[in-house]
């Protein structure tokens, strides 16, 4: 099984540059999107709408912001839009394909970049609620694969320059304490880094300057039982979408129909 995972930043301009054509050369099983800036009425050219794929999408109330979407090479046993957090399934971010015994979600989590308060309490709470959410939902006798932008590193490592940002949202103490959490007593797993541990393996250039201040925040996080699948993970580098890197895994997994 293979995903890929996309942070698009404007879904319209990433498929100008190519990504439509490049990702479905890839023959993945899910496309994740986020950021589409685009509501779905907006994406009715047959670009959005490939053949061989259901995609299903979640708006943001406000026009031209976020947006997540997931497209499905098998129809979907259900769909979920949202985490039951009001404020913030407003904000378009969150949706996931059901299926048998596995659920695929795609996560766009709120960013505080500019280092304003309510945009950092706004992020916090999130996490918050999210952490949550995912400790009730590892008990179900299911598998979870969480792709998207979470807006968060989890060690040093994942920042190419870390003393210039140590005091930035995204790689903040408290964050990667969180991120420790979720993979540590909470038992979900980084997929990429169950594989590649080189320090040099990044998604989003915030300048778009990838010779520079690069930050891995895209991630495909997996339930404990779904770790020992894990096959392979790749960040494609080769052509430019958006200021984000595409994030693909491969996972010794067959889906149950």
């Amino acid at each position: 099984m293979r995903i890929i995972s996309f942070c698009a930043d404007g879904i319209r301009e990433s498929a100008k540059e190519g990504f439509y054509e490049w990702v479905l050369d890839q023959d993945a099983d899910f496309i994740c999107i986020q950021n589409l800036k685009a509501q779905e009425y907006d994406l009715q050219a047959d670009t959005f709408w490939p053949q061989g794929y259901n995609p299903y999408f979640f708006d943001a109330v406000e026009k031209d912001s976020n947006g997540v979407a997931i497209y499905c090479k098998e129809m979907p046993k259900a769909i979920m839009t949202g985490l039951g957090f009001a404020d913030y399934d407003m904000e378009g971010r969150y949706i996931q394909a059901d299926f048998q015994d596995i659920s695929i979600g795609c996560l766009l989590a709120p960013s505080a970049y500019k280092a304003d308060d309510a945009a950092k309490a706004h992020k916090k709470q999130f996490f918050e609620l999210f952490q949550n959410h995912l400790s009730k939902v590892r008990n179900k006798r299911r598998e979870f694969v969480i792709c998207g932008n979470w807006n968060m590193t989890h060690t040093q490592a994942d920042l190419q320059d870390s003393q210039a940002n140590r005091d930035m949202s995204g790689a903040l103490p408290e964050e990667q304490q969180w991120m420790d959490q979720l993979l540590g007593e909470l038992g979900y797993a980084d997929a990429f880094r169950e594989i590649n541990t080189d320090s040099d393996e990044f998604t989003w250039w915030p300048n778009g300057d990838r010779s520079k201040d690069g930050w891995r925040v895209d991630h495909q996080i997996v339930s404990e039982g779904f770790r020992a699948v894990i096959e392979y993970g790749a960040i494609y580098k080769n052509q430019t979408f958006s200021s984000h890197a595409p994030l693909i895994m491969d996972y010794d997994y067959e889906m149950q129909s």
